[in-house]
């Protein structure tokens, strides 16, 4: 079977950049956020054949991933994905929308900024001291990263203090607090922030996002690859609601020092959800051995049936199982 063109589904959700997608598509922008672009066959967003408008789930069946390109303006709301265990218990109580996990990983297009799992509890501590944080620093110290994050959302530690504290510092992580207090004033989760990683990523650079990982992408675009849920547990930054028990439950506090993803070169593996992301340069060529997607750097985006082969003209994305 010839490769077949395909169609994703646009989400215009108000965080988007009203350019890069647009402008990668082909297509007129008419003012509007263009948030992220879907393919695959989730029911909130599936593809569809460019020819004959029929479902890509005629072909594939239910997809085990998702693939995205994402571009955001503004950052997206503070938010963590369950474990296959939590996401299956919370389906039959009604909290989920599907009994699956989310596991997923951001390769950047563009220069891209994110909040991804707690820093060392060290390293934050030594930011706090630096920005003058006093009250958070000390409860740091004494009773550690866990009980600080519970403790700031509980309504046990007052967030305005370290909020005034970022109002004279410098350092980029209390600019981002003062940022994101302009627009969720007095919010916990704007404090929860000096507990995260601030990574920047160069195009190329990846980020992997495993169940409890708390994050936030903030600005930037890029292809995401992720099990196909549509799981999310919010942790703030949003006019959303927060389940905070249901927070406090999914959230993994376990420090990650090494947030930015390691991988071979031009392969990002997602073993969660059993496939990997495959960056081919120009010239590369690859033999489709699953139902794979494709997202070309014209961006022309493809399905490739088991077998079929693909000669890239220029950079292209190409899902496969692992």
């Amino acid at each position: 079977m010839p490769v077949r063109v395909i169609e994703g589904c646009v989400q215009h959700y108000a965080w988007g950049d009203r350019e890069f997608l647009p402008r990668l598509l082909g297509l007129p922008g008419r003012g509007e956020p263009w948030a992220e672009l879907w393919l695959g066959t989730h029911p909130n967003g599936p593809a569809t054949l460019a020819d004959d408008g029929s479902p890509l789930a005629d072909l594939t069946g239910p997809l085990p991933y998702l693939l995205k390109i994402l571009s955001a303006a503004e950052p997206l709301s503070l938010q963590a994905h369950p474990t296959p265990a939590q996401a299956a218990a919370g389906f039959e109580r009604g909290v989920f929308g599907d009994p699956f996990a989310k596991p997923e990983l951001l390769v950047a297009l563009t220069p891209f900024d994110a909040l991804c799992g707690f820093r060392p509890a060290d390293t934050t501590i030594e930011i706090l001291d630096d920005i003058g944080a006093d009250d958070l620093a000390r409860r740091m110290r004494s009773d550690g990263l866990p009980a600080v994050f519970h403790g700031l959302y509980r309504g046990e530690i007052d967030p305005q203090d370290t909020i005034g504290a970022c109002a004279g510092s410098g350092r980029t992580e209390a600019a981002l607090v003062r940022q994101l207090n302009e627009r969720y004033p007095g919010e916990p989760s704007v404090v929860a922030t000096l507990l995260l990683n601030l990574v920047h990523l160069e195009p190329g650079q990846a980020i992997h996002l495993t169940a409890g990982n708390l994050h936030a992408y903030l600005r930037g675009s890029g292809i995401e690859l992720m099990g196909a849920s549509d799981n999310v547990v919010r942790g703030g930054l949003t006019v959303k609601e927060v389940d905070v028990d249901l927070l406090l439950d999914i959230v993994d506090t376990t420090p990650l020092d090494r947030p930015v993803m390691e991988q071979r070169a031009g392969r990002y593996d997602l073993p969660e959800a059993g496939v990997a992301l495959l960056a081919l340069a120009p010239g590369d060529s690859h033999r489709a051995v699953g139902h794979e997607l494709a997202i070309t750097g014209d961006g022309t985006t493809l399905y490739l049936s088991p077998g079929t082969p693909i000669f890239a003209a220029d950079t292209t994305y190409v899902v496969t199982p692992i």
